[in-house]
């Protein structure tokens, strides 16, 4: 599982490193992040297909209502620099290629024959590095029109995943917690929401998921693509990063309000945790 990088409080001010174990404690220690009961059990492999439908078309819901939420996040944006980090992942997500220029920690995964493409995604369309800035456009590389691929061999159309009406009152409630609270007017509940929110998918979740969808795929799906899921886990690192340096950032902000960060932090999380429980209340009850 991935961890929070501490940061030294050098340049940062006498209060960081109280601050920053303040952080740890509300993100890395929260449950989502410690005890995800459901991604958990789903790494092992033993979801049934109706299981599987269930992960997908929710997921699809809060796939396609995040681009609300990350639209507002931009609208929202205390200044251009921040305004410019939400574009990249806002248009990134409606299909704009990145391009040569900012670079991931981790290099792009070229596949090396056709099981790897159906499984990582064409090269030329999941790139997890570079800018938007100058990229190109493609319908095929919107993030929820991989979903689209992932859904068919479940026997789900493009009517039957992302809209609000698909989605289980635990999903929607994430959503609209990622609309009021990653989306927040206030620069400094929308910081607490997006550290936390990036943190914790970079904490390993992805992994987890691929893992039992890879597994799912070996023994009755092989037409399952599985793209959508590998990218984000390629590209989460960059993002936790990104949101370590806008956190030092805000912090030597005169205004800079740490009890409110925290609070956007841990409601965020609260959210996350409701999708989550919903999926492995479903499961329990099966």
């Amino acid at each position: 599982m991935a961890m929070l990088v501490h940061e030294s409080a050098g340049g940062h001010g006498p209060g960081w490193d109280r601050f920053f174990a303040r952080v740890r404690a509300v993100v890395m220690e929260h449950p989502v992040v410690t005890d995800n009961r459901y991604c958990a059990w789903f790494s092992e492999g033993r979801a049934t297909r109706a299981q599987v439908r269930d992960l997908v078309q929710q997921f699809s819901v809060f796939s396609n209502l995040f681009i609300v939420a990350q639209l507002l996040k931009t609208i929202n944006a205390p200044s251009l620099a921040q305004a410019r980090e939400s574009k990249e992942i806002l248009v990134n997500e409606l299909g704009v290629v990145f391009r040569s220029g900012r670079t991931t920690p981790r290099p792009t995964v070229v596949p090396t024959d056709e099981d790897e493409v159906e499984r990582l995604g064409d090269p030329a369309l999941v790139s997890t590095e570079g800018t938007v800035d100058g990229g190109t456009y493609h319908f095929t590389a919107a993030h929820f029109e991989w979903l689209t691929k992932v859904a068919e061999p479940l026997g789900l159309g493009f009517g039957d995943i992302g809209k609000r009406r698909h989605g289980w009152a635990s999903t929607l409630h994430f959503c609209d917690e990622l609309a009021r609270i990653y989306g927040n007017e206030d620069p400094d509940i929308a910081e607490g929401a997006s550290f936390a929110v990036e943190h914790w998918a970079a904490a390993g979740f992805w992994k987890q998921l691929i893992a039992g969808l890879d597994q799912f795929r070996d023994r009755e799906c092989p037409e399952l693509r599985l793209s959508f899921f590998t990218w984000h886990d390629r590209v989460e690192d960059q993002h936790a990063a990104h949101t370590l340096d806008e956190l030092v950032e805000a912090y030597a902000r005169p205004d800079f309000d740490e009890e409110k960060f925290l609070e956007g932090a841990r409601e965020m999380l609260d959210g996350v945790k409701v999708f989550w429980d919903g999926l492995e209340e479903r499961r329990q009850a099966v």
